[in-house]
Order: structure tokens, then C-alpha cells, then sequence
């Protein structure tokens, strides 16, 4: 090969690369990988394992800030001790929400993912002069804060079966970050399910959860399904009873869902505001249903924005007495009382974020 033949072929691999390296893979229609079904390894010995996703389910959240925004409501107190009930009329309740999950392990046998959590709940009360009781007062002053680690770990066990587990460590109260709630007070969290993957299209689980999104520490069954139509279009994305949604895509750009999410945990009033009414610590045990509808985008890249609107109804935010943080179990059955209960009326609410997505 002549010197000017080389040079001529050098050249061109150089003006190659780059047009390469600026494609968005993201851009394109997505694969149907259903049809390397039939496709065998070389090697029969190596040994497979199925997918954590199905086709056309929505991308996974690595990073997400969002901004949360309810309607006025109004909150009715409980008495106790020489405090008497009250109503603060709220004019809002919104506050800042960040999530990341980012892979640590991710391969063909394991994936493994740890995140945080940092959410937060201010509530403008229009009577916050006039307020007397300690739970209202805090609230108007301090909100509410979660501060937390996760983890998601999915074990693919051969080409069909999995095992997937959620757990979860937070710091849930009144708080303020320049002085932070001692981690006595740490609220854990686990589910673990067994579960098939049927097809590209579907996979499900069962198993079971320990949770607070009742509000109250809680041991309840959990099912997942999610599933696919054929044309890509329709779908569902249910792991219940946390969430379950209708998923409608025109395109994979674009996703539309309708459905509902049970979000709650457990809150320790310890701000001083909050203090010396019992000899006991308080904890909120907050729980809500959003009923709502959901519109997400793709941007650019792996960067989409969400949009939800829908209606808050409270399930609950009564108060119980937790003697050093130490929790209790009162389940859907338990008859121990509450150290004084609230009524939380239900408002419009809407949120929006911007998010960026697994590939």
C-alpha cells in the first residue's frame, strides 16, 4: 500500500468517529428484542439469566428533583393534655422532592442499585398567629422532612424466575437540617418478591412488605405486573398496593399514565416547638392517596420531564405516642389508642420534575 493510499484511508476513519459518537441512541424507534428470541450462544453451557425490564415499560429514574404543590385544605387538631382541638385553614403545602438510584452492580446475574431520598412539606397557614396547639405550630414553623438510603437488588435466578428486594432507611420529622433527628429515630423499610418474567412483554411477583406507607408500621402482602401490548401502546405498571397505573404511549417519547400511588411514612415531632406537652415522643403517622394522571417526556437524550395533576385524600395523620422511638405494631387490627387524631381535608394537588433515565 502506497504512503498516499494510507494517509487517504486514515484520514476518513478520523471524520468517521465523530459523526459515530454523536448518535442518541435514544433517538431511534426502540428495539423489538423479541425477535433474537430464537437465538442460541455458542456456548449451550453458559448459563441465562431474564431481563430486569419488559418492552416499552417506562425508563428507571437515576436522578430526580421535583417540585410538589397542593391546593389550600384545612387541618383539624385532636386535643391533648391542656391543649384543645383547632383548625388551621393551609393555603398551601408544597416543598422540593429529590430521588437518585444509581447502579453500583449491573450485570447479566445482579444488579444492584443504592440511592437517597430528600423530600420535604411546607405548610403555609393562613392562622399561624393564632395558633395555640403544638402539632399545628410545629407544622406551620418546621413542615415536614425525609431524609433517607435505599436499595433495590434484583437477582435474576435463570431465564424466567427473579427475586427482587427494596429496602430502605429514613429519617422522617419536623426537623431542621442544622439540627439534624437523632438516627434512633430511623424508620426501615423492606419488601422482597419472587417473580417470572412470562415474556418481553410481561413479568409478576408476589411477596411481602414491611412498610409505612400506611403511615403506621405495617406487614402486607405485595404484587407486581407489569405487562406490554403487542403494538407497544398500551399497558399497565402495578406494584401493588404501593402504585398501580394505566400506561398509554404513542410513542417511546411519550407516556401517558393514569392511576394511583399510596405514599406515607411516620414522623417524629421532636422540634422544641413540638416538645414538652407529653412525657413521650410524637410521631405523625401520615398516609395519602394521589389519585392522578401522568405525562412523561423525553427531551433530549436520557433527560425527561414529568408532569402529574390529580386529588389528594388523606387516609391518615393521626398521632401516637412512641416512647423513645421505640415503634409498635397495631396493624389493620390492633385497638391501641392514638394519643389524639386529626382530620386532614383533601385537596387538588400537582407536581412536576425533571429527571435523568437509565439507557
Amino acid at each position: 500500500m502506497s504512503l498516499k493510499s494510507a494517509l487517504i484511508i486514515l484520514v476518513s476513519s478520523w471524520l468517521w468517529i465523530p459523526a459515530i459518537a454523536q448518535v442518541d441512541s435514544t433517538a431511534t424507534e426502540e428495539e423489538d428484542y423479541s425477535q433474537y428470541d430464537n437465538l442460541d450462544f455458542v456456548d449451550g453451557s453458559v448459563k441465562r439469566y431474564c431481563s430486569a425490564k419488559i418492552i416499552g415499560i417506562s425508563p428507571a429514574k437515576l436522578l430526580s428533583l421535583g417540585y410538589d404543590f397542593q391546593l389550600a385544605h384545612a387541618l383539624t387538631v385532636g386535643a391533648i393534655d391542656t391543649f384543645y382541638s383547632e383548625t388551621a385553614n393551609i393555603s398551601n403545602s408544597q416543598g422540593m422532592r429529590f430521588t437518585a438510584n444509581i447502579p453500583v452492580i449491573s450485570n447479566n446475574a445482579l444488579i444492584v442499585q443504592l440511592g437517597a431520598t430528600i423530600w420535604e412539606m411546607r405548610y403555609a397557614m393562613q392562622n399561624d398567629a393564632a395558633l395555640d396547639h403544638p402539632m399545628t405550630k410545629t407544622l406551620a414553623a418546621n413542615g415536614l422532612k425525609t431524609t433517607g438510603l435505599n436499595t433495590t437488588i434484583f437477582k435474576p435466578i435463570n431465564e424466567k424466575q427473579f427475586i427482587l428486594v427494596q429496602a430502605s432507611a429514613d429519617l422522617n420529622g419536623d426537623y431542621s437540617y442544622s439540627s439534624f433527628q437523632p438516627l434512633k429515630y430511623t424508620k426501615y423499610s423492606v419488601a422482597a418478591l419472587w417473580g417470572k418474567r412470562t415474556s418481553d412483554y410481561k413479568q409478576w411477583a408476589i411477596g411481602l412488605s414491611r412498610t409505612y406507607r400506611a403511615g403506621e408500621m405495617n406487614y402486607i402482602p405485595v404484587i407486581l405486573y407489569n405487562w406490554t401490548s403487542v403494538d407497544k401502546k398500551w399497558g399497565t405498571e402495578v406494584l401493588f398496593p404501593a402504585r398501580a397505573h394505566w400506561r398509554y404511549s404513542p410513542n417511546p417519547r411519550n407516556m401517558v399514565f393514569v392511576g394511583y400511588e399510596l405514599e406515607g411514612n411516620s414522623y417524629r415531632m421532636g422540634n422544641q416547638l413540638a416538645e414538652g406537652f407529653l412525657s413521650s415522643n410524637h410521631e405523625i403517622r401520615r398516609s395519602e392517596l394521589r389519585f392522578r394522571a401522568i405525562y412523561e417526556k423525553q427531551l433530549k437524550g436520557f433527560i425527561w420531564i414529568s408532569a402529574q395533576a390529580g386529588y389528594r385524600i388523606n387516609y391518615l395523620f393521626d398521632v401516637d405516642a412512641v416512647a423513645n422511638g421505640k415503634d409498635f405494631y397495631r396493624g389493620f387490627f390492633g385497638d391501641q389508642p392514638y394519643a389524639f387524631q386529626n382530620t386532614l381535608t383533601n385537596p387538588l394537588y400537582f407536581n412536576i420534575s425533571i429527571n435523568l433515565v437509565s439507557p
